[in-house]
């Protein structure tokens, strides 16, 4: 009779191992539902990052056109750079010349031989309907009260200016919070938000121009002729600041500068955009000391003038030329010296033929 060996010593040992092999088990599972989980909080949180970084990025980031001095976070910079910051945004920056002093001033002062790339294309990343009028309303007003009735070039050197302050840490990150920076301080940024002009009324096909400029911009379009600049002037003033800036190019009635070395070059334009725009109302707008004479600037088509009078121009009183108002697609042109000499032997060969027999004067027209 064969016994079969009897294991009743080893049950409570395999229970265990059963056990164990349970738990193991349990923790692979929960271990790929944990990792299942992660992945797909990660993946939605990198596809909605545009969504919510900018809300999160302007709560953080306090150094915005509204922020006090006392809120700002601290930013780690070199003593120059801030002594580049304190000159062209502290009260250094009200220093200028103006009139002939300034032409002289501005012809003396060399073009940097700084390398001029390209920005990187700035586009408007998801945000709301309104932040994104906002952007736009913005920029519309930087190009039109600044360069509105400069050459399309010049237009869109205005505009890559605004966008590339955008994306410098030296500057607020968004559009409305570099062009207002400063309006409701004694040195503000753009003239135009604290002189008043905005109170004036746009004249209509210029406005439409500058809109165009910064939907382009807005959606990519790079001005390559200034490249990283962030700063320019009007060529008949000269701001205490330009000689400490990289002299870059000379646009239409505007100079251009970048900041110099290294926090000029692409690589410092690290801001990342916050999508949050906030657009001052014309009851926060500093309104001029004097009322503006709008009948000069409406009426200006009565003097002769195809677009409105700037303080620039230099006319007579009884010049009726004015300037060309290039947003109606007119162009100067100077005949060439070929096309008047050939004009000039016609006349000649004309008044010089012989008449044909039998033909008076009067049969041709007369005189």
């Amino acid at each position: 009779m064969i016994h079969e060996p009897k294991f009743e010593a080893a049950e409570p040992l395999r229970k265990a191992l059963d056990a164990v092999d349970t738990n193991e088990g349990r923790s692979t599972w929960s271990f790929h539902v944990f990792l299942a989980i992660f992945l797909a909080i990660a993946a939605v949180t990198w596809a909605s990052y545009d969504r919510w970084s900018g809300p999160v990025m302007n709560w953080l980031d306090t150094d915005s056109a509204n922020a006090s001095p006392a809120n700002k976070r601290s930013v780690q910079r070199t003593a120059e750079q801030q002594m580049l910051i304190d000159v062209t945004q502290g009260e250094p920056a009200e220093t200028i010349v103006t009139g002939e002093n300034a032409l002289a001033v501005n012809a003396a002062l060399p073009f940097s031989g700084q390398p001029v790339s390209a920005a990187r294309p700035f586009r408007l990343a998801a945000t709301t309907a309104v932040n994104a009028q906002h952007a736009q309303t913005c920029l519309t007003q930087a190009i039109y009260y600044e360069a509105g009735f400069e050459p399309l070039a010049g237009k869109q050197a205005v505009a890559q200016v605004v966008l590339n302050r955008v994306k410098h840490p030296a500057f607020p990150s968004s559009v409305c919070g570099v062009v207002y920076q400063g309006h409701l301080a004694r040195v503000c940024q753009f003239s135009f938000t604290c002189d008043g002009a905005l109170f004036r009324k746009p004249q209509k096909a210029a406005w439409t121009a500058s809109q165009s400029v910064a939907a382009a911009a807005l959606a990519g379009y790079v001005e390559p002729s200034v490249g990283t600049a962030t700063h320019y002037h009007a060529d008949y003033v000269s701001p205490y600041w330009a000689p400490k800036l990289a002299k870059i190019k000379k646009l239409g009635a505007h100079i251009f500068y970048a900041w110099p070395g290294g926090w000029g070059r692409r690589a410092a334009f690290t801001s990342r955009y916050t999508g949050s725009e906030y657009l001052p109302s014309l009851e926060m707008i500093r309104k001029p000391a004097e009322p503006f004479q709008e009948p000069d600037a409406v009426n200006f088509a009565k003097n002769g003038l195809s677009v409105p009078p700037a303080v620039t121009d230099r006319h007579a009183e009884t010049d009726v030329g004015g300037r060309l108002d290039v947003n109606k697609g007119w162009t100067l042109r100077i005949p060439k010296p070929s096309e008047t000499r050939e004009s000039f032997a016609k006349l000649r060969d004309n008044q010089h033929a012989p008449s044909p027999a039998g033909r008076t004067v009067s049969e041709g027209g007369g005189l």
